[in-house]
C-alpha cells in the first residue's frame, strides 16, 4: 500500500477538521460552491467522485461480466439487505431513539422529522461511493458493477412504495431528475470512459491497464479527501451551531451502519462467499444514495427541517464509518 492509502484514516480525519475549519473561516466560497448543483446533485462533488471511481471502472473487463450470474450468491445477498432487511431496520431504530430514549431531549414533531430523514437514508442504497468502498477492498469490479446496476433497476420501482409504508404517507414523489442524473454521472458516463480507456491500453501491451491504474490511484484518495472537505465545508455553520442534535441523528445511523455490516457480514460468510465479493456486497448493504435521500426530504418536508437535516448528517457519517468498515474487511483478508 502507498503512503496515500496506508494513513487514510489520519487524511480524511485532516479533510474532515480542514472542512470545518474552512467552512466557517471562507462561507462565501462554499456557498458558491454548493449552488453549483442541478436536481440536487452538486456538480462540483460528482467531479470529485467521477476522479474517485473511474480507475475501478478502467478494470472491469466485459468478458467477466457475464459470467457473475454463475455466482449469484452475492448479488441475492445485496439485494437482501438492501430492500427487505436495511429499511425497517433503520425505521426502527429511529423510533427506538427518538420516540423513547432521546424523547427527553427532543421535542415530538422534530422527532418525527429526524426519523423520516433517517428512513429515505434506509431506503436509498448507493450508487456512486460503492465503487470507492469495493476499490479499497480490492474487490471484483466486474461483479460491483452488476450489483450497482441491479440495485439501482430496483431502486426505480421500490423506493417510492417501501418509503411511503415506513414515512405513513401515501403519496412520495420520486425525483426523477435526481435519480437519472445522478446514475448517468456516476455509473453510465465513468464507465463508458473506462471501458475505452481499457480498450486503447490494452491494444498498447498487456500490462497498460494496471500501470495505468497504479498511476490514478493516489488521485482517487486526493478525490476523497477534497470530498470530504466539501461536505463538511458545506454543513460547518449546522456542525457548530447544532453539536447536540447531529450527535443524537449520528448515534443511530452509526449503529445501523455497523449492524447491517455484521449481519450482512455473517449472511456472506455462511454463504461462503469469496472474500473479493463479500466485502463490497456488505459495504453496498450499509452506505446511502444520500443525494436522492436529501431530494426527497427536501420536497417532502421542506429545505430546513429535521427530515432534512438528518439526511445531512448521514452524508457526515457515512465516510468516517465506511473508512472503518474497509480497514475492517481489509483486515479480514485471508492471507494469499
Amino acid at each position: 500500500m502507498g503512503l496515500f492509502e496506508r494513513f487514510l484514516t489520519v487524511w480524511v480525519g485532516l479533510g474532515i477538521a480542514a472542512g470545518v475549519v474552512l467552512g466557517l473561516l471562507i462561507p462565501g466560497v462554499f456557498q458558491a460552491i454548493a449552488l453549483m448543483e442541478f436536481a440536487h446533485v452538486n456538480l462540483v462533488v460528482a467531479v470529485l467522485i467521477w476522479i474517485m471511481i473511474y480507475p475501478m471502472m478502467i478494470q472491469i473487463d466485459w468478458s467477466a461480466v457475464k459470467d457473475v450470474h454463475k455466482k449469484p450468491q452475492g448479488l441475492i445477498l445485496t439485494l437482501v439487505i438492501n430492500w427487505l432487511v436495511k429499511p425497517f431496520t433503520m425505521a426502527a431504530l429511529g423510533v427506538l431513539f427518538f420516540q423513547y430514549i432521546f424523547a427527553p431531549l427532543v421535542d415530538p414533531q422534530s422527532a418525527q422529522e429526524y426519523i423520516a430523514g433517517m428512513i429515505l437514508l434506509g431506503v436509498a442504497p448507493c450508487t456512486a461511493m460503492v465503487f470507492v468502498w469495493s476499490q479499497l477492498v480490492k474487490g471484483d469490479a466486474n461483479y460491483t458493477l452488476v450489483q450497482v446496476s441491479v440495485n439501482d433497476l430496483i431502486m426505480v420501482v421500490a423506493f417510492a412504495p417501501i418509503a411511503a409504508f415506513l414515512l405513513g404517507v401515501t403519496d412520495v414523489t420520486v425525483p426523477w431528475e435526481t435519480l437519472l442524473i445522478s446514475t448517468v454521472l456516476y455509473v453510465v458516463l465513468p464507465l463508458i470512459a473506462g471501458i475505452a480507456t481499457r480498450f486503447g491500453l490494452a491494444k498498447r501491451s498487456p500490462d497498460a491497464v494496471g500501470q495505468f491504474v497504479a498511476k490514478l490511484k493516489p488521485w482517487s484518495i486526493v478525490g476523497l479527501i477534497a470530498t470530504v472537505v466539501l461536505l463538511f465545508g458545506f454543513q460547518a455553520n449546522t456542525i457548530i451551531e447544532k453539536p447536540l442534535i447531529i450527535v443524537l441523528i449520528a448515534i443511530p445511523l452509526v449503529l445501523q451502519t455497523y449492524g447491517i455490516f455484521f449481519i450482512s457480514w455473517w449472511a456472506a460468510k455462511r454463504l461462503k462467499l469469496p472474500h473479493n465479493v463479500a466485502g463490497p456486497a456488505c459495504l453496498i448493504g450499509t452506505s446511502n444514495f444520500f443525494e436522492l435521500a436529501v431530494a426527497v426530504a427536501i420536497s417532502l418536508f421542506g429545505l430546513n427541517s429535521g427530515a432534512a437535516l438528518a439526511t445531512v448528517v448521514g452524508v457526515l457519517v457515512e465516510v468516517p464509518v465506511m473508512l472503518s468498515l474497509v480497514a475492517m474487511v481489509n483486515k479480514w483478508r485471508p492471507a494469499q
